[in-house]
Order: C-alpha cells, then sequence, then structure tokens
C-alpha cells in the first residue's frame, strides 16, 4: 500500500480531497480532445488526459489532502505527485472510502468537456471578455467611458478589437470602494447595454445587485458577473435562474469596502477552492444550471501580492470544480508591486504574461481591458503550440 493510500485510508473521516493537474502539453500533440480523430494525425499519447475538452493534455497531477474545516487543517495538509493514471488507479482503490469517493469525483471534473457558456465554445480557444467600465471612478480607467457616448464607443472598439464578449460594469469594486444605487447602476449601464444589444454581443453585466440583473436580463444581458460570489444580495442567485442566465461566481470574502482586511488563510489556494466549492451549492440550490456557472478565482479581492501570485501558479486546481474558469488579472495592483509600474495603463505587458501564464493552464475565459494586445498575443501563442501559423 503506497504512502498516498496509506494516509488518506487513516484520515478518511471529513478528508478534503483536491487534485491539481499539471505536466501539460497540446491536447493535438497528446493525440486526445475534442477535435476529429482524422484531424488529430496520430494515436493518443498514453499516460495523457484532455483537460476540460479544451486545447490542453495533462499527465501528471498533485494530490492534496487535508483534515475538515475546524480540525486544524493549517497543519494537516499532504501533498504527492503521480501520473494521473496512477491517480485513477488510486481513486479506484478507495472507493469505498468518502475520501476515495471525492477522489474520483475531483479527476472526473478535470476531464468532462465543458459546455457552451452563454453560446461560447469553452473548448477551442480562450474567449476573451472585454472590461467596459461605465464609471468615473474604476482603478484603472475610470471615466474613460463614463459619457453615453463613450460607452457605446467602448462596446463598439471592443468587438473590433477581438473581444468574444463585454461585461459591462457600473459599481467600481477595487479595494476600498462603497456602493452605488441601483438606480444609478442602471442609469449608467443604460447606454452600454443599448449598444451590446444593437451590435448583438454576448454581454454580461458586473454586478451585485438583483434588481439590476433583472433589468440586465430584460436588456438582453446573457451573463451576470457578481464579485460577491453571489452572496451580498440574497435575491441574487434565485434572480439568474428565474431570468435563465448565465453566472461567474467569483470569490470575495467581505466588500470591496472591507475586503483587503479579511485576506487572511491557513492555505490562500485551499481555502479559495473551498469557498468557490460552498458558493457553487449555493447556484445549485437556486436550480441555476451547473453548465451555465463559471468561477473566478477573485485575483486582487481580499488578497495580498503573495496570494494573488500564489492562486495565479496553482490556478489548474480550479478545473477540479466542474466549470468555466475566467480569470481577470489585467492591469491590476500586483503585477504593479511585481513590476514596480504605479500607473494601471502602463502594466499592459505584465497583463499579457498574466494572461498566457493562465491560459497555459487552461483558463477558458480572460477578462481584459486591453483586447487587441490580448486577443495578437493569443494568436500567436496558439500558433506557436500549434507549431504553424493559422490556417497552415
Amino acid at each position: 500500500m503506497s504512502y498516498v493510500e496509506t494516509r488518506i485510508r487513516d484520515a478518511d473521516a471529513g478528508l478534503r480531497v483536491y487534485v491539481r493537474p499539471i505536466g501539460f502539453v497540446p491536447a493535438r500533440a497528446a493525440g486526445v480532445g475534442a477535435a476529429p480523430r482524422a484531424a488529430l494525425r496520430r494515436a493518443p499519447v498514453a499516460g495523457f488526459r484532455c483537460l476540460a475538452g479544451g486545447w490542453l493534455a495533462f499527465g501528471v497531477v498533485e494530490i492534496i489532502w487535508r483534515a475538515g474545516r475546524g480540525a486544524g487543517a493549517a497543519d494537516r495538509v499532504g501533498r504527492a505527485v503521480m501520473p494521473v493514471e496512477d491517480a485513477l488507479r488510486l481513486a479506484d482503490r478507495l472507493t469505498a472510502l468518502p475520501a476515495g469517493r471525492r477522489l474520483a469525483r475531483r479527476l472526473r471534473a478535470l476531464e468532462v468537456p465543458r459546455q457552451r457558456f452563454a453560446g461560447l465554445d469553452m473548448r477551442g480557444r480562450p474567449q476573451v471578455m472585454a472590461i467596459v467600465n461605465v464609471t468615473p471612478d474604476s482603478f484603472s480607467d475610470g471615466g474613460d467611458a463614463f459619457s453615453p457616448v463613450d460607452a457605446a464607443a467602448a462596446v463598439r472598439r471592443a468587438l473590433e478589437d477581438g473581444a468574444d464578449l463585454v461585461d459591462l460594469g457600473a459599481e467600481t469594486t477595487r479595494p476600498g470602494a462603497a456602493a452605488v444605487d441601483p438606480a444609478e447602476e442602471i442609469h449608467r449601464l443604460e447606454p452600454a447595454l443599448t449598444a451590446a444589444a444593437e451590435l448583438g454581443a454576448v454581454a454580461s453585466v458586473d454586478t451585485r445587485k438583483a434588481v439590476v440583473m433583472r433589468h440586465a436580463a430584460r436588456r438582453g444581458a446573457a451573463i451576470v458577473n457578481d464579485v460577491s460570489g453571489f452572496t451580498y444580495d440574497p435575491a441574487a442567485a434565485d434572480t439568474v435562474a428565474a431570468a435563465g442566465l448565465a453566472a461567474v461566481v467569483m470569490h470575495m470574502r467581505g466588500t470591496p469596502a472591507d475586503m483587503q482586511s479579511l485576506a487572511v488563510y491557513d492555505d490562500v489556494v485551499l481555502d479559495v477552492f473551498d469557498e468557490l466549492e460552498d458558493r457553487l451549492a449555493l447556484m445549485d440550490e437556486a436550480g441555476v444550471a451547473q453548465g451555465d456557472v463559471a468561477v473566478d478565482p477573485g485575483i486582487g479581492f481580499a488578497k495580498t501580492v503573495d496570494q494573488n501570485l500564489a492562486l495565479l501558479h496553482n490556478l489548474s486546481i480550479f478545473h477540479g470544480l466542474g466549470r468555466p474558469l475566467l480569470i481577470g488579472v489585467s492591469r491590476k495592483s500586483f503585477i504593479g508591486r511585481v513590476a514596480g509600474i504605479d500607473q494601471p495603463k502602463a502594466r499592459v505587458p505584465g497583463s499579457l504574461a498574466a494572461v498566457l501564464a493562465a491560459v497555459a493552464q487552461g483558463a477558458q475565459i480572460v477578462r481584459v481591458h486591453d483586447v487587441a494586445e490580448t486577443a495578437q498575443a493569443l494568436v500567436v501563442d496558439a500558433a506557436i503550440a500549434r507549431g504553424r501559423a493559422p490556417g497552415g
């Protein structure tokens, strides 16, 4: 019996289990994935599994386990790295135990192809979500799209630059920001919603408030992106379910006004995973279809610089939640701290580096300010992975 199997058997009751896929290669190179077998031009490579039906395959996993909450979890974390096939065999041997079934569930979640999200393909390439802030005070671009004319122009420009969808936000959620009255939030959103509808864009609304969600749904929005993970407004999850909207469940503690005082974790990666899983249960209970929910670990929200970096370094673990993974790193303060760049608009190179690192771990949606630059970087990155130009 292996060390890992012994540890899991000995501590089975209440054990929490996580799996982080590593050892990535392009799915086509491994002969796995969603593309027709003839297009792959090679047989599957033994020992590789396709990540979420997308563009990456993985051959190795890190299995992580820790005691249940309130049981000294900070001091009782175990880790082991093994080939994915060995992990699958381990899960089979442990199937009679709750921890073994949790391990099997995590491994299955890594492989299950993601459904289309708000009509967008989650398997062929990363989707670019353009940030359109119709606010006077957002940390990076406050005021740039605040007027009705500028808001409509920003939506149009984002689509022309290559955005697959637009995320419309009318309330600043930077650290220390106060809440905006829902009526004012709706008023600010209206020109951007109108432009998105006229241009046929897939529109997401970045809001925490059910009344704003209902208005946006009536105006054609397809997605609600709630930074609170649908915990701020008790009616939010039910509103999404009733309107048939897709949802992005983001991790944050507290509110923008106080979140940075709450950045205390036993293990930031595992704690964020657990808290996101709790919020997914909330969406399930409300009746939101699992295929209509994406997750976002909330870079910059109730996180220190090092905690943000730890989340990005271990980002692939969040595929174990079985949902499309959205990542928002654009122009954020951790980039400025790492690179020594004070002005948010001067953080484009660092933003691109973080986006490509996220895509290299299978993030299906990237939320960005600089759409043209991101789209270009992703095209070149994909061409390098293929070893040939698009269409070649």
